[in-house]
């Protein structure tokens, strides 16, 4: 007898390996066969690694690139051929081309996950104009929509009936396995080449004029005036990366140092002090919750997705993404080691609900409800 199948789609297979994999490994053990959709990149091999058959297809994150047609066409041959249980679908555009060929199956439900809505409030009248409308088109087609923040749940009743939206944690942060002791911790900041006594300040997100790095390099200097022993790790890759080493370099600001892309973000957030993310737009980042968790304080932007997470003054600090006053007087604060532990024990506290034993319990929930195996 044929396994049922799952398929899980995204733009890039980076987004699964990064969010998904265990989502995956709950349908595997259940006797399902996963399939995942997605731009080929190196992180394929980590899915079929784990026995996920891999298909390539080639989104584009620009929702007018014909790319987009030669995928839809790739899709619609595959959903003739192939039959699924369940289509979950991640990321706006490749999420919207897979409904769109998805609609009028006569086989299978499909769920969408929106990791942030482009539509926010204090978003561009652009994006309002071009994403909502395609959001609604595309929630005819869609059997479930899971959110990860209040607004966009609020946002995705005006599309579904309520019954036909949730509203989740996150995608799940895992306890860090590994807990590096004391000697571990001076031996990674001397390979990082950090002084040993450095506040360190993490900030982990895709190099990308949202992620707003900029923000805090244009204060750099003056946040190292406040205190020497700043130093900024920018966590990473993306467009803007040849840009931002560029400024760096122009402006001989020091104590900056870009790591790229790491898979030993755990480690990394061991040895930090701080997290910041200054972000212009949001889900419910990763690497905030991940910082919660183990108990560092956090300096966000007032925006979506990161005040649903961290309650200012109390967990860390919320700053408007152009005010530079503030963001001075949050890492002058930061200074005091007593602060950065009071503050980050709160926000461990709160982290609990975002831990991946709670999050996959609440997909299970929704995942048999629409599959109706309750």
């Amino acid at each position: 007898m044929e396994k049922m199948k799952v398929l899980f789609v995204a733009s890039v297979y980076r987004h699964l390996t990064t969010f998904h994999i265990p989502y995956m490994k709950y349908f595997q053990s259940n006797g399902y066969d996963v399939w995942a959709a997605s731009i080929g990149d190196e992180d394929k091999k980590i899915l079929t690694d784990i026995g996920v058959n891999c298909l390539d297809i080639p989104f584009s994150r620009n929702p007018v690139d014909s790319k987009n047609i030669e995928s839809f066409k790739l899709l619609k041959m595959l959903f003739k051929k192939d039959q699924f249980e369940l289509v979950h679908v991640h990321t706006p555009v490749a999420a919207l081309v897979t409904r769109a060929a998805f609609k009028g199956s006569n086989y299978g439900k499909i769920i969408y996950t929106a990791h942030g809505f482009h539509f926010f409030k204090g978003a561009s009248k652009k994006n309002w104009l071009l994403y909502y409308p395609l959001e609604k088109i595309a929630a005819r087609w869609t059997d479930h929509l899971i959110t990860i923040n209040e607004e966009d749940y609020v946002n995705a009743q005006k599309f579904l009936p309520k019954d036909k939206v949730s509203f989740v944690h996150g995608v799940g942060v895992e306890p860090f396995a590994e807990t590096l002791n004391a000697e571990q911790k001076l031996q990674l900041k001397k390979e990082l080449n950090l002084p040993l006594d450095s506040i360190v300040i993490a900030y982990v997100a895709e190099l990308n004029t949202n992620k707003n790095h900029q923000f805090i390099l244009r204060n750099w200097e003056k946040i190292k005036e406040i205190n020497f022993k700043y130093e900024l790790l920018i966590i990473g890759t993306g467009e803007v990366e040849l840009e931002l080493q560029e400024y760096v370099r122009t402006n001989h600001l020091q104590g900056i140092h870009f790591l790229g892309f790491r898979r030993d973000v755990p480690r990394l957030l061991q040895i930090s002090d701080v997290v910041t993310l200054l972000s212009l737009r949001e889900g419910l980042p990763k690497s905030i919750m991940e910082a919660m968790a183990v108990g560092l304080p956090c300096v966000v932007t007032n925006t979506r997705g990161l005040r649903d997470l961290i309650q200012n003054n109390e967990t860390g600090y919320i700053i408007e993404p152009d005010d530079d006053g503030k963001l001075l007087d949050a890492f002058n604060n930061l200074t005091e080691v007593q602060l950065r532990v009071a503050l980050g024990g709160k926000g461990r506290l709160l982290a609990e609900q975002f831990f991946l034993e709670n999050v996959l319990k609440e997909y299970i929930t929704i995942y048999n409800n629409v599959l109706n195996t309750n």
